[in-house]
């Protein structure tokens, strides 16, 4: 089964209520690399990349976010595969 990988932005209460460690900890339970950051505009983007089901579980899974977030959207769109780095970080 080849890989497959998507950009997202959630919006809503997503930063200060540790929304990029919760995505962070759920993507490598999936077994998914790419990263996640704060956006200046109060969004975060993430970018995931791994077996199509996982990535489909992640994008589930943003929409409820931490206990403490507020997601009100998630936008995704379909990202480059060779795009995607090694591991999955916590970016700037």
């Amino acid at each position: 089964m080849s890989e497959t990988a998507i950009r997202a932005r959630i919006t809503g209460r997503v930063q200060g209520v540790s929304f990029r460690a919760w995505t962070k900890g759920r993507a490598e339970a999936l077994g998914l690399e790419g990263w996640v950051r704060n956006e200046v505009d109060g969004s975060v983007t993430a970018l995931f990349g791994g077996a199509p089901e996982a990535v489909a579980q992640m994008a589930r899974a943003l929409k409820e976010g931490p206990r403490w977030a507020r997601v009100d959207r998630v936008e995704t769109a379909p990202a480059d595969i060779a795009d995607i780095p090694p591991g999955f970080r916590i970016t700037q």
